[in-house]
């Protein structure tokens, strides 16, 4: 019945590459477990980006994945699988079921650790997640849908996503791996493997239209950061997280070329809180980090990630370019509760100018912008003593591309103080054919840097 043999002979390296995948699973499903959670109704901000397990209603049963991490029974998952829960259970590979106690949280991470009483489990492998190549063949291994023990196949669609929109809080971490493995709801807190059976990241939330259900990647949370995490939460119940304090951005072809840089490189420091580790170093507003203890850092959640998995009192050391120039200098992370809960350092009080400001403005048809002299109920709106205030922003135009808008003040145009309309008129003639760095603030106090380019 049929034929008598199959169409395709799979020579040595097909059959060993599908081996990997078999092996893979048949080691790393029993280190994966089945959570259930009783637990109050959470509300989920996300619509696009969508954790799985969401707005569940109240005392109803939901369900999620996690890794045994020890032995002796310490299982790390994602913060939002637990979050208002009254009641955990882990459910093994080998039908064991057990109560478990919720260890600690970290919602800036979506991580937490979970424990149960059992001896010898099967604990997984952490890997290394620095050592992940877009490209790269790996597994998710969970209980989506309610099925147990599902393993999904794909590639690492993309590194160092952030910007999703997935942790809504300043101070968030989001710095995943892309995956199109298929994840769906009950993924979350799953394992992401590589092809030799080492944890390389958590799953923590598809892509879903709305819908909640998998559409074509997902993404984890590195074990990198997973292993510090838990390390942490494990020790003390809480992550005892240092950070810089700073406000950071990422550098565009414009600033990059307004600053001096070869190329768009590196991460420019916006502003510097009062308080902070940066304070106490030789830190400053306009630098650009371009490595933290020797690894290049290109967008702001790279720098996010690494600093998040570090201690209060570490030292790290970053390379920074300022004026044209690479420095390094040393920075020992404070706890976020001593940085300043309000306004940077380069925004508090200053003395009110006594001179008062004819009205002139000045329009810049070319870059979209137009600018006027700041009044005395501006400079005190601002709380700044010097600056023009942008009137207007032409739509689609050079000033709108950078994020200006009208409300804002600058107060430096090529790293120079700048006082009224005329000012920054010679400025910017000064710099035509180039680009144009400049720094403005908000009516909150906030500041940030812009690289603009200038028509001839």
């Amino acid at each position: 019945m049929g034929a008598d043999n199959p169409p395709v002979s799979l020579d040595a390296d097909a059959s060993s590459f599908g081996q990997a995948f078999i092996e893979t699973a048949e080691k790393v499903t029993p280190s994966i477990v089945q959570i259930t959670v009783i637990s109050e109704r959470g509300k989920s901000p996300h619509d696009f980006f969508s954790f799985p397990f969401k707005d569940m209603p109240k005392d109803k049963k939901g369900s999620g994945s996690g890794i045994i991490i020890s032995d002796d029974g310490y299982i790390v998952t994602n913060n939002h699988v637990v979050e208002n829960a009254k009641q955990v259970s882990v459910g093994l590979f080998d039908k064991r079921r057990f109560d478990a106690t919720v260890i600690g949280t970290d919602p800036l991470t979506d991580l937490a650790v979970i424990k149960i009483d059992v001896e010898n489990l099967p604990a997984a492998f952490l890997g290394d997640s620095d050592q992940l190549k877009v490209g790269q063949w790996v597994m998710a291994i969970g209980n989506p849908l309610s099925l147990s023990s599902t393993v999904t196949a794909g590639i690492v669609s993309a590194i160092g996503r952030g910007q999703l929109g997935l942790i809504r809080d300043s101070y968030g971490v989001e710095n995943y791996i892309q995956t199109d493995a298929a994840i769906n709801p009950g993924n979350s807190g799953g394992a992401l493997v590589d092809l030799s059976g080492a944890v390389v990241g958590v799953n923590s939330a598809i892509a879903s239209s709305g819908t909640g259900t998998y559409i074509g990647y997902g993404f984890a949370i590195p074990i990198n950061l997973v292993k510090a995490v838990a390390k942490d939460l494990i020790a003390n119940g809480k992550v005892n997280r240092g950070y810089i304090g700073v406000n950071i951005g990422e550098v565009d072809d414009a600033m990059a070329k307004s600053l001096g840089l070869d190329r768009p490189r590196g991460i420019i420091i916006q502003g510097i809180l009062d308080n902070s580790a940066a304070a106490e170093s030789d830190i400053r507003e306009g630098d650009v980090i371009l490595e933290v203890d020797g690894r290049e850092v290109n967008a702001p959640n790279q720098l996010q990630g690494y600093v998040a998995s570090q201690t209060v009192g570490t030292t790290i050391t970053l390379k920074i370019f300022r004026n044209g120039t690479e420095l390094e200098r040393k920075v020992t992370l404070k706890a976020k509760d001593d940085d300043s809960k309000s306004e940077p350092v380069s925004n508090k009080s200053k003395d009110k100018s006594e001179s008062k400001k004819n009205l002139n403005t000045a329009n810049f048809d070319d870059i979209g912008l137009t600018v006027k002299n700041l009044s005395e109920r501006d400079l005190s709106d601002f709380n700044v003593d010097h600056g023009v205030l942008i009137t207007d922003v032409k739509p689609f135009s050079k000033a709108e591309n950078q994020r200006l808008f009208a409300g804002l003040v600058i107060v430096e145009a090529d790293r120079k103080k700048v006082n009224n309309v005329d000012e920054y008129s010679d400025i910017v003639e000064s710099k035509r054919g180039s680009a144009l760095l400049l720094k403005v603030i908000d009516n909150k106090g906030n500041t940030r840097f812009v690289g603009l380019e200038i028509p001839k």
